[in-house]
């Protein structure tokens, strides 16, 4: 009998370059260990900065994102996934509200990076995470904000005060190691996060785990997860992508 086949629907930010061939990676990975067969599906709408500007904050609006929604559907994907992280400075409640309107517009279940990170964290027992972005001082300061309301403390971060999107996947590993160190070193962070989709870092979490024995959690990486685990397929021999995927599917 031939493996089950598992479609993931993304959608993706116009302006992404990152994400595709970092979560196409991550599933070859998971497939290797897997009964399953399971495929990325990628859907963009338009974003090109991230910004507290009333046109920075129009891109999330729900209308494009639920169109781009409609098109994944169309494909019978099995489980729809947002790989961004608006939610982190637009407050939680939008991802919340974008999965419910993705599920009755369509019918199929949905989940995002950030709703999957906060899990992560949960599951995890994270109080006190450091934070890596590439975004600009206000940005950070609001997902400060939002993770203290949800007691998540964050002692510890780094960012690069960049807003055009294209600008974030051009940031070398080189940089994202010096910024991951310095949170580390900064506090005594139980974890760390990775958050933004635009940065090539997923494939270099299990580096920086190995080298400073915490979780790293990073955004591309949650939102599958928290896809394949919906779909009941058991991650926890997942190796190289890092930590999180020994949680499996609890």
């Amino acid at each position: 009998m031939p493996p089950k086949a598992i479609r993931l629907g993304i959608l993706v930010p116009s302006s992404n370059t990152a994400l595709e061939p970092l979560t196409t990676a991550l599933l070859a990975s998971i497939n290797a260990v897997s009964s399953c067969t399971i495929t990325a599906h990628f859907s963009r709408f338009p974003v090109t900065t991230i910004s507290l500007s009333p046109s920075g904050l129009a891109q999330f609006d729900l209308a494009p994102i639920l169109a781009a929604a409609t098109l994944l559907a169309h494909a019978n994907v099995d489980i729809i996934g947002w790989s961004g992280t608006s939610a982190g400075w637009l407050g939680f409640d939008k991802d919340v509200e974008l999965c419910a309107e993705i599920e009755k517009a369509s019918g199929i279940r949905a989940t995002t990076s950030v709703l999957a990170l906060n899990k992560a964290l949960k599951l995890w027992n994270v109080a006190k995470l450091g934070l890596v972005t590439p975004y600009m001082d206000d940005v950070q300061a609001k997902i400060v904000d939002n993770y203290k309301e949800i007691g998540v403390n964050i002692t510890a971060e780094k960012h690069l005060r960049v807003e055009k999107n294209t600008d974030i996947a051009d940031i070398g590993e080189e940089v994202l190691d010096g910024m991951v160190e310095e949170v580390i070193g900064a506090s005594e962070v139980q974890a760390v996060t990775t958050f933004c989709t635009n940065l090539v870092a997923a494939q270099r979490v299990r580096y920086w785990e190995e080298r400073h024995g915490i979780p790293i959690f990073d955004t591309v990486t949650t939102v599958v997860w928290d896809m394949v685990r919906a779909c009941k397929v058991d991650v926890s021999e997942v190796r190289g992508w890092g930590m999180l995927f020994l949680k499996g599917f609890t």
